[in-house]
């Protein structure tokens, strides 16, 4: 058997991983170079730790990214956001494309996988839109951040912080050049609302941006409907953005209200309700936030953004098919129905399944932090632990976010490696991982005579 038709009976979901391991491995080869860092070091596991959040587009760090890596380094966190953020398998089919070659049946059915909800023939023509609408709204995303920063800083800082604030941004990757992330700028509109859009458009999903150009801007193509994934992501997204920033809001009131600027309340609760779905950027200090508002976010962070988009977590058409799932039991029907269309039972079976995983695997991964916590870097003294501390980072790497109370820097090497695991996780996903440890082919098993059992 040759190497080539080898390749060719790998899974998909087992290239889809080893194309990010192989990423992550090259990344952090690139940054233990002499050149990346302007002290000329960095330990491997911490090249390792940061190779990994930017191909997941996470942001969580261990060392501060404009003050520790230098202008090379922060090129190549740059370079694995961008190939993290639009994946691997993208932009090899359109090196593929562009030098005359044709892609393989593997790579169609990854790009199906990621890329699209139902079966169709024009899966390049898709991936081309996608890289299009990726250059156009980060060109869109720095002029407006340039125009910004242009203000206060030299002309060519300027447009290079704008440049690498707007991919990390469409990414939803949430590194920053700043200290303090974007708490310097928490009333700045333009800044805000920005970084705000370029969030969004990057988190609801690559094929509900071209359903939505399909529907919208193609011309004589004739009525085209939205798809339910579509309407089931958009509606949700908005929920979600709205009830985060009232409950943000309504529990951190009392702070918002000792700023005398307008702009602040009203772009803080907007700022962290949207961010803290996937990207990590922040404008407060996530530390000093209470318990019930951290919960809140620790919430929003575990479904994270949507299928097919540059995020992770459990996604939110997931939220959205549990959420009709229980109406329709409420209501004793049979069937879940979402916009007039019932949902097949198997997509239902599997959205449970992806739940009931990801808060096991979530429930493990801190468990095995709080094990190797040594007891010496307590964040609240008056605690008998950082139990918090490490749920909000454990969620936070799992929907790839990035926000952390500021534990990240103090994780020994236990909890670096277990923080590694969770982004991997989040960012090719539990059912990725699932196709790879049982595979696809379901077996009906043997079936017994049927007893019941007592529930609730």
């Amino acid at each position: 058997m040759t190497w080539s038709s080898r390749v060719l009976k790998i899974h998909p979901a087992v290239m889809v991983l080893a194309s990010f391991l192989c990423a992550i491995i090259m990344g952090a080869l690139l940054l233990k170079l002499p050149n990346s860092t302007k002290s000329g070091s960095i330990a491997l596991i911490d090249a390792l730790f940061t190779a990994t959040s930017a191909v997941c587009v996470t942001g969580l760090v261990v060392v501060d990214t404009g003050s520790y890596f230098s202008a090379f380094g922060e090129c190549i966190i740059l370079l694995l956001i961008q190939i993290g953020g639009l994946g691997i398998m993208t932009i090899s089919v359109l090196l593929f494309r562009l030098f005359g070659r044709s892609i393989s049946f593997r790579q169609r059915m990854i790009l199906q996988d990621v890329f699209s909800h139902t079966p169709r023939e024009d899966i390049f023509r898709l991936v081309k839109s996608v890289f299009l609408f990726t250059v156009i709204t980060e060109i869109i995303g720095t002029i407006l951040l340039t125009v910004h920063w242009s203000k206060v800083l030299p002309f060519f800082q300027a447009f290079y912080t704008a440049v690498f604030h707007s991919i990390s941004a469409f990414c939803n990757a949430g590194f920053s050049l700043f200290s303090d992330n974007m708490m310097h700028y928490s009333d700045v509109f333009l800044l805000n609302i920005t970084i705000c859009f370029l969030i969004v458009v990057g988190g609801i999903g690559f094929p509900v941006l071209y359903d939505l150009q399909s529907r919208f801007l193609r011309k004589n193509r004739g009525y085209k409907r939205l798809s339910i994934q579509t309407k089931a992501v958009l509606a949700t997204t908005l929920v979600l953005i709205l009830s985060g920033a009232l409950m943000f809001a309504l529990l951190e009131r009392q702070t918002l209200w000792e700023t005398p600027s307008l702009s602040h309340r009203l772009l803080v609760p907007l700022f962290q309700s949207i961010t803290c779905r996937t990207a990590g950027f922040n404008t407060v200090d996530i530390a000093s936030l209470k318990d019930a508002t951290l919960a809140m976010m620790i919430f929003l962070m575990f479904f994270g953004a949507s299928p097919g988009s540059c995020g992770g977590g459990a996604k939110t058409t997931t939220l959205a098919l549990l959420t009709a799932f229980i109406l329709s039991r409420v209501q004793r029907k049979r069937r879940v129905n979402m916009f007039k269309k019932s949902i097949p039972p198997e997509t239902m079976t599997r959205s449970i399944s992806l739940l009931l995983v990801s808060i096991g695997i979530i429930s493990t991964v801190l468990f095995m932090l709080l094990i190797g916590d040594t007891g010496g870097n307590h964040l609240f003294p008056h605690r008998q632990g950082d139990f918090l501390a490490y749920l909000f980072e454990t969620v936070s790497a799992f929907g790839t976010v990035g926000l952390s109370i500021g534990i990240t820097p103090v994780l020994n090497l236990w909890g670096k490696c277990w923080i590694i695991l969770m982004m991997i996780l989040g960012r090719v996903g539990i059912l990725t991982f699932s196709y790879i440890i049982i595979g696809t082919s379901a077996t009906h098993g043997i079936e017994y005579s049927e007893e019941n059992i007592m529930i609730g």
